[in-house]
């Protein structure tokens, strides 16, 4: 499997894969391969040894070539920096008020120490991992992805469900100067809106929020985001943030566990009798949801620290918060809320502020603005 090391851009391992994903299902000489990357025959066998060495699933056969296999969806971070690259590109050609936001992420991508990936099959925490970076004073820009956490971490102590090769867990490590405490729920309601996003463009399926950081598609919850940050005791100010994103990108061969069977769902159920239905991986998999939650969510991070700096900020540049209240299948909803130490109460969601609280109106009458808690659906 791939542990995600980078082999050098246009490398020739890395565009013989870029080949064969672009065109998986389809053989390709070795000839062939050759005369269109123009390098040795060699070169191309070589590339091709290290990638099946690497896990990727690249059948061999005589007087037909080679041919990537079409469910073959290994993390890399590569193949995330090729998407991010892909995306950028394509997003700086647009124009409009928000452009600004994205020339100046392709910048920072541009410079190798503003954003750094740690990719790995296997970790017991993205969190984790990221917590411990941070406290030993990385700068922010860390980026954790993994295939597989062995103690992947939920709110409120809880466990995640982080089987092998079948999600998408994700740590984003900031360090945004100047963020008061109070604001720092907006990191999880920003990702939330990447996450519900980037699912769409790659799936093609509705994602909707369950306040305040569940991604529910198709009435089933494929996304938990765990935020977790420091803060400077004198000033309230923000230290560091880890924002971790938890997705159920395919179904588990051996489903969901019997706890979480009746809510948990994946982004792409797919028919095993027809793998061509697989949208997400004739999409770039998981290597390409990864870029489109980044993007999303660094751009959307941008312009609400613009919001929140001055009056020069634009106000015609869509604000996540506008995307987070369409969104979100709570409004108009009667629900109940659970606080820690307190029996559930039932209420009716009025709408969400610009600050991300959950304003509700109790059976009594009374009104709250909810900026933490849980709440569930009353049915």
């Amino acid at each position: 499997m791939s542990k995600g090391v980078s082999s050098g851009k246009n490398s020739s391992r890395d565009r013989v894969l870029h080949l064969l994903e672009s065109r998986k299902g389809r053989f390709f000489s070795g000839e062939e391969i050759a005369a269109e990357l123009e390098i040795s025959r060699t070169a191309v066998w070589k590339a091709v040894k290290r990638l099946r060495d690497e896990g990727f699933r690249i059948e061999a056969v005589t007087n037909r070539g080679y041919c990537l296999s079409q469910d073959t969806d290994i993390l890399s971070e590569e193949r995330i920096r090729y998407y991010l690259d892909e995306i950028l590109s394509e997003e700086a050609k647009q124009s409009g008020p928000g452009n600004m936001y994205v020339h100046q992420l392709v910048n920072d991508m541009n410079r190798s120490s503003a954003i750094r990936f740690y990719v790995t099959d296997t970790i017991d925490s993205t969190n984790a991992y990221c917590l411990q970076k941070a406290h030993s004073g990385e700068p922010g820009g860390l980026i954790a992805v993994a295939g597989k956490q062995t103690r992947g971490r939920g709110r409120r102590g809880r466990s995640f469900f982080s089987p092998q090769d079948t999600g998408l867990y994700m740590s984003i490590m900031t360090r945004p100067f100047g963020i008061d405490s109070r604001l720092a729920v907006r990191f999880t309601t920003i990702a939330a809106v990447a996450v519900a996003e980037a699912i769409e463009a790659v799936s093609g399926r509705t994602a909707e929020i369950k306040w305040v950081n569940d991604i529910f598609v198709g009435g089933r919850k494929v996304c938990g985001i765990l935020t977790e940050a420091s803060f400077n005791l004198e000033d309230s100010s923000l230290d560091y943030a880890v924002i971790g994103i938890g997705i159920n990108v395919y179904e588990p061969e051996e489903g969901f566990p019997e706890n979480i069977r009746s809510i948990a769902g994946a982004v792409q159920p797919v028919d095993p009798r027809d793998p061509s239905s697989n949208t997400v991986l004739r999409n770039g998999g998981r290597n390409r949801l990864a870029a489109e939650v980044l993007i999303r969510f660094y751009v959307y991070l941008f312009i609400e620290l613009k919001a929140l700096s001055g009056p020069e900020y634009d106000p015609h540049v869509t604000r996540y918060i506008d995307e987070y209240r369409r969104r979100c299948f709570v409004i108009g909803h009667e629900v109940e809320v659970h606080k820690a130490g307190s029996l559930p109460e039932p209420a009716y969601v009025r709408d969400v502020d610009d600050e991300c609280r959950l304003l509700v109106t109790y059976g009594d009458g009374r009104k709250e603005a909810l900026n933490s808690g849980e709440i569930s659906i009353r049915i």
